[in-house]
């Protein structure tokens, strides 16, 4: 594991859905690791500079050793073969790899698309903007989420603990932090899902504290926006 002999350079911002899943892995595993939190609100990501780490200019990335990648299936992938890390993360068991892979190619489309939409179209735009959300987009949005989410609770989590199986794995790291991303935007894929619920609740079990620590941010806003409901509803 040549990995090991120096430490990885973490592009992120916890705003970002597979900024916090990469970050929360790393740490659990005890990778090595020097942090450089990308400034999002002040565009440090449009930068000729960051540009010419990502030419995406998006977060996660991450520079190990000057090699450079810039999406985060690949680089949990490329952490576990690596790093010296617990193979439940990413089996080498052909055939449990394969499942982990599938939920991985999976999400994209029908988990993450939907979810990061609607936390883009109802809160983070309306926050850049200044401009309210059309509600017809936030409809639409909202209806591909519950699907998502229903396909989940539904479908991967209907007979097993976790959702490649029964040990838990980089899938569910990055589903964890897709699912929480829509509570900024006042909506919570937990509620009135059980399995989605037990599965949440052992998730932050199995990683804690560096999952609490990572969502520290996310919650702070979704409680907010959360008393900001209730006062506006209190009132009509």
């Amino acid at each position: 594991m040549s990995g090991r002999q120096s430490a990885v350079t973490l592009y992120y911002h916890l705003l970002s859905q597979p900024s916090r899943a990469l970050k929360i892995f790393m740490d659990v595993n005890k990778i090595k690791y020097i942090p450089k939190e990308v400034q999002l609100a002040q565009g440090e990501h449009l930068q000729p500079e960051f540009e010419a780490i990502n030419p995406f200019k998006k977060v996660p990335v991450i520079s190990h050793n000057n090699f450079i990648l810039t999406e985060s299936v690949a680089i949990l992938r490329y952490l576990c073969r690596e790093f010296d890390v617990a193979d439940h993360w990413y089996p080498k068991d052909t055939l449990q790899q394969a499942k982990v892979d599938e939920f991985l190619e999976w999400q994209h489309i029908e988990l993450r698309a939907p979810l990061a939409m609607y936390f883009r179209t109802k809160f983070l735009m309306p926050m850049v903007t200044g401009k309210p959300a059309k509600q017809e987009s936030v409809d639409r949005m909202y209806k591909l989420m519950v699907i998502g989410c229903d396909k989940v609770e539904n479908i991967w989590l209907k007979d097993k603990p976790y959702l490649c199986g029964n040990s838990i794995s980089l899938a569910d790291i990055l589903g964890a932090c897709e699912i929480e991303q829509p509570r900024m935007a006042g909506y919570d894929p937990a509620e009135g899902r059980p399995k989605i619920k037990e599965w949440m609740d052992r998730i932050k079990k199995d990683l804690d504290p560096h999952y609490a620590d990572a969502h520290a941010y996310l919650n702070a806003v979704a409680k907010k926006n959360a008393a900001r409901s209730s006062q506006v509803v209190s009132k009509l």
